[in-house]
């Protein structure tokens, strides 16, 4: 599988017969360069979106309306955007798994708030959730916008992911040293990236406190729109 990094939250993930475009945020984003963006989007088959903060779900619309493809994620949110904007869309709740392609999507619990902006008013809309994405014996956990939760035992013990994108960037979600924390207290992964850090001023701009934390763990500094093959 290629995970590449959108900078910030969103990611390229190309796993099984599937092109998921998660939190795809590239309009406005300091980290993207708006030149790589028919690459970013080329071929995708989904978009994720975590929850509704524009730094999420920023582009999930034009990119829907632009490929004709679906967005997934929470049922309210996801019929929002249908009704509202016509777009194709598969929503779900947490606990519950899609399919697809061959890749199986499960909707887990994530601690944060979620809205979606209209006429300058915060609509809430859902709410806040995270991924497991699975493909032959292998699976992704991405965090979306979290704090450390004693959930994550659970996810662990149902879907026992190999890879965690974790947000760890600080202030809004968990920073370095929690994410670590959630890592070492409930995971087993091989893999860490961290996310939703370097963007602006106020995150965490490298990852050595989680690198630190994770001993014997694979803790990958991601680079925008660079392949990390895995």
């Amino acid at each position: 599988m290629n995970i590449i990094w959108l900078g910030h939250s969103g990611f390229r993930i190309e796993i099984g017969d599937q092109v998921l475009l998660v939190d795809p945020w590239m309009t406005g984003n300091p980290m993207f360069p708006q030149s790589a963006r028919a690459k970013a989007i080329d071929g995708a088959t989904h978009i994720l979106v975590s929850h509704g903060h524009g730094d999420h779900s920023g582009d999930a619309l034009a990119i829907a309306a632009e490929l004709d493809i679906p967005i997934v994620g929470i049922y309210d949110l996801m019929n929002w955007w249908e009704g509202k904007h016509g777009v194709q869309t598969l929503g779900f709740n947490k606990g519950g798994t899609v399919a697809l392609g061959n890749v199986a999507v499960t909707l887990v619990n994530a601690v944060h708030s979620s809205s979606v902006m209209e006429n300058d008013v915060p609509v809430y809309v859902g709410s806040e959730a995270g991924y497991m994405i699975a493909h032959d014996g292998r699976t992704i956990y991405f965090s979306g916008d979290t704090d450390v939760m004693a959930d994550m035992a659970v996810m662990q013990d149902l879907h026992a992911p190999e890879i965690g994108i974790l947000s760890a960037g600080g202030h809004f979600t968990m920073d370095m040293k929690r994410a670590g924390y959630a890592a070492k207290k409930f995971f087993d992964f091989k893999t860490v990236i961290p996310c939703h850090y370097r963007t602006f001023s106020l995150l965490a701009q490298d990852a050595s406190a989680l690198s630190a934390a994770l001993p014997g763990v694979d803790v990958i500094e991601p680079e925008v729109m660079q392949a990390i093959v895995l």
